[in-house]
């Protein structure tokens, strides 16, 4: 099904064009921009509400700011769908987050107008003002730098320390704050009661416009009208807010807040900004889902709905005719609770994915012992490590590719000391149309390096809720990371009762001869999956799920390396210092030399797509490990003929 784009987004290919309209005509591109991104999002899918809310500012921007020369970051992404379709890819735009097609994110390598690759959140002001000083190095003093920044990325520590440095440069840098109260979930901690005083200040904003309208009108009095308003908007914003402004704190020029959907304001005041030097700040209100009533009332639901009926606002959903496997975020937030309810000591934390994490089901049974700190992976971690201190067992569930943000902090400060906080690493391996910033590839390698850290990977539910309930026993008590991939288990029937498991141990799913598949984690399906064509062919291949990259299970290793010829290794991560690396490096200890086909992530950036593409095209895939077997079988036999020949 093609989407039609409007009149006038139907001759717009590059900010170019859209300069060519008048700024009357831009609420009428902005209302079919909007209903482009509707129809298209309903049809083919991908994030929706955060793109929605930054329309008016999207085109403002690009109409206003010469890009790409003006250098023009979005933080996270999420909402750069507008950017993109008006930047030469709306005809791209059906592609969005298919398998070789266009980035849901922006991107470097795919249009000079993605300045910065983004995917992780608040990157914006930190690269944006890498840019500024590069412009002033380089005497290119009239390029503007601006950084989109919503206002739930502007908790995460290092935009504040963007901003911190940001204030004593004099660089032409402009930070927009989308202030929406909303990131996927919504919006926690101080930051945001405080944007909400200052956008709720009625006494405020009435007073500031009013003094605004009254200097304009000085200015013939003097020659510097400006300075006059400045101080006494110094004054007013302290005294009516009760406190200093933060950003003026820091040395940022503030304005605001002002109507993020008033496209023509927008224009205006974005003038207005490129012609005052320093570093400034644009604080924009606006409704994440705007224009689409059902994603202004439910923004969460909406941040991603898959396909819907942009009519009735019905989401599409497979009805199965027989009961299906869960997701494993959703077996992680039932157990927390069931564990939680067992043991007292208990806590749960997310860093702001407390819908994607399932953590929310703690957090509505037990809300004293659930925490969103924001989105702060490091800081979730060192709370965490805060708990484990006072004897409790925290849960901190950070996706696999956010935990890269707190490495330090699983080092020294839960590692080192040895403390009992158990990693939940969700999306592990491939994280599908999200793509190369959001796959969990690197975990098992980061985490096994790591003195005192266990690190485990179950391959169904059951093995998930063992793993977890291990974790919190007291014989146990050190830093534990279970990992475990994003989508749906294998076990209808999951709510199995909860056993330990020795720490360590893997399990045999299948004996056979030849050639051993060693797997660890979810992917041991897709090696089961592959076992069962090899039997089916003739061929009989032993399948072992060890749970365990750290401490591997000597034990089975010692079995399977005198048992076997030849050994496939099996891994939804990368290869390089990975479970197949820990395998090597434990027969290289041990002084087997069997041949070793290790199948896993390969080193190099791996596009967007579903799990399963991507799996094939990494040649682990169900058939891609059948075939290693294969191959590995042909070579044994070649050699024990030629053994036997000679």
């Amino acid at each position: 099904m093609i989407v039609e784009p409007g009149e006038l987004l139907a001759a717009i290919n590059s900010p170019n064009d859209l300069k060519k309209l008048s700024q009357d005509q831009l609420v009428q591109l902005s209302q079919e921009l909007r209903q482009f991104i509707i129809d298209s999002v309903s049809i083919y899918g991908g994030h929706f509400g955060a793109s929605l809310g930054v329309v008016e500012l999207t085109v403002a921007l690009h109409y206003v700011f010469n890009t790409p020369y003006d250098q023009l970051v979005w933080d996270v992404g999420h909402q750069a769908y507008g950017h993109k379709i008006l930047t030469g890819r709306r005809d791209q735009f059906p592609t969005n987050r298919r398998y070789g097609g266009m980035s849901g994110f922006p991107k470097r390598k795919e249009s000079e107008y993605d300045a910065f690759g983004v995917g992780h959140s608040s990157t914006s002001i930190g690269a944006a003002l890498g840019m500024a000083v590069a412009s002033d190095y380089k005497k290119e003093f009239d390029r503007q730098h601006i950084a989109v920044i919503g206002d739930g990325a502007m908790t995460a520590g290092m935009a504040f320390e963007a901003l911190n440095h940001a204030g004593v440069t004099n660089t032409n840098l402009l930070v927009i704050l989308n202030d929406n109260c909303m990131s996927i979930d919504p919006n926690v901690g101080a930051l945001k009661e405080y944007l909400t005083d200052i956008t709720t200040s009625r006494t405020y904003n009435k007073v500031r416009d009013e003094l605004w309208n009254v200097l304009g009108k000085l200015s013939k009095f003097g020659p510097n009208p400006q300075q006059i308003a400045r101080k006494v908007e110094q004054a007013m914003k302290a005294t009516l807010l009760k406190q200093s402004n933060l950003f003026e704190a820091l040395k940022f020029r503030y304005f605001g807040p002002v109507d993020g959907h008033d496209v023509d304001h927008l224009v205006t005041i974005l003038r207005d900004l490129k012609s005052i030097p320093g570093p400034k700040l644009l604080h924009c209100v606006t409704v994440k889902g705007k224009g689409y009533a059902l994603a202004e009332k439910d923004q969460t639901l909406w941040h991603a709905p898959g396909l819907f009926d942009k009519i009735t606002g019905e989401i599409y959903k497979k009805v199965p005719d027989k009961p299906q496997p869960p997701k494993y975020q959703d077996v992680f937030g039932h157990t927390l609770v069931e564990l939680a309810e067992q043991n007292d000591k208990i806590m749960g934390v997310t860093p702001a994915m407390p819908s994607g994490s399932s953590l929310n089901i703690m957090m509505k049974a037990m809300p004293d012992r659930a925490f969103d700190v924001g989105i702060a992976e490091q800081h979730a971690v060192t709370f965490s490590a805060g708990l484990a201190t006072q004897g409790l067992v925290p849960f901190c569930n950070i996706y696999s590719s956010f935990m890269q943000r707190a490495y330090d902090q699983v080092v020294h400060d839960v590692a080192l000391q040895n403390l009992h906080v158990v990693f939940c690493l969700d999306r592990a391996g491939f994280a599908g149309a999200d793509g190369p910033t959001h796959h969990g590839c690197y975990d098992i390698a980061y985490m096994r390096c790591i003195p005192n850290m266990v690190v485990s990977a179950p391959m169904n539910e059951e093995e998930l809720r063992n793993l977890m309930y291990t974790a919190t026993l007291p014989e146990n008590a050190g830093p534990f990371s279970i990992r475990y991939p994003r989508g749906e288990g294998v076990m209808p029937e999951w709510r199995k009762p909860l056993k330990k498991l020795t720490i360590g141990t893997g399990r045999v799913v299948r004996d056979g001869e030849g050639v051993a598949i060693l797997s660890i984690g979810h992917i041991g399906n897709y090696a089961q999956k592959a076992a069962n064509q090899l039997v089916a062919e003739g061929l009989n291949p032993g399948h072992y799920d060890m749970r365990f990259c750290k401490p591997l299970d000597e034990e089975m290793l010692h079995n399977v390396l005198r048992q076997y010829k030849a050994i496939v290794t099996v891994e939804d991560g990368c290869l390089q210092g990975g479970f197949g690396a820990a395998v090597l490096e434990f027969m290289a200890d041990h002084g087997y030399s069997l041949p070793v086909k290790r199948l896993g992530i390969p080193d190099r950036v791996v596009e967007h797509g579903s799990q399963d593409e991507l799996y094939k095209e990494c040649g682990f895939d169900a058939n891609g490990i059948a075939e290693a077997v294969r191959s590995l079988t042909a070579k044994a036999t070649v050699a024990s003929v030629v053994e036997v020949t000679l």
